[in-house]
């Protein structure tokens, strides 16, 4: 059950990565489309504005799939097959507050009603909940939280 629960944890952060570049991937063929069309009518000044307002959205778009390669290589750390005692990448948590998954943020992902939230370890939540075991506890918000179980 508790591999189980990890591969459906991993599963579902790898289909939001996977969701994620597929929409960027799009992104940057309709912005190259776009700066193709922009190259066959050429308007003076306003040609130039428009081609230059492609090229940045083109750079986003640049910096969105090189965000999306370190999400990548994250996930392709984690080994949902290990069991672990200790907080660390692919844990599993428990809390008192909430349950979480430590991988790359994908936000709220329930399975069998549960709720987890997949969260970096580079975030704040994600710092706190880094190293530490059952029974640690730890203020977030202004909040105390206590760690129930670490798979």
């Amino acid at each position: 059950m508790k591999t189980v629960l990890k591969q459906e944890l991993y599963h579902n952060c790898k289909m939001f990565i996977d969701n994620r570049l597929l929409t960027v991937k799009n992104s940057i063929t309709d912005i190259e489309q776009s700066l193709q069309s922009e190259t066959k009518s050429s308007a003076g000044d306003k040609h130039e504005t428009g081609r230059a307002m492609l090229q940045l959205e083109r750079e986003k778009a640049g910096q969105q799939l090189a965000e999306i390669q370190k999400q990548y290589q994250l996930l392709n750390r984690i080994k949902p097959e290990i069991a672990q005692s200790t907080i660390a990448l692919g844990a599993v948590v428990y809390t008192t507050q909430s349950n979480y998954f430590i991988g790359v943020s994908a936000g709220e992902i329930i399975i069998d009603e549960q709720h987890f939230f997949a969260v970096s370890p580079a975030t704040p939540i994600g710092k706190l909940l880094m190293s530490k075991s059952e029974g640690d506890s730890f203020q977030f918000r202004q909040q105390d939280i206590r760690i129930l179980k670490v798979l």
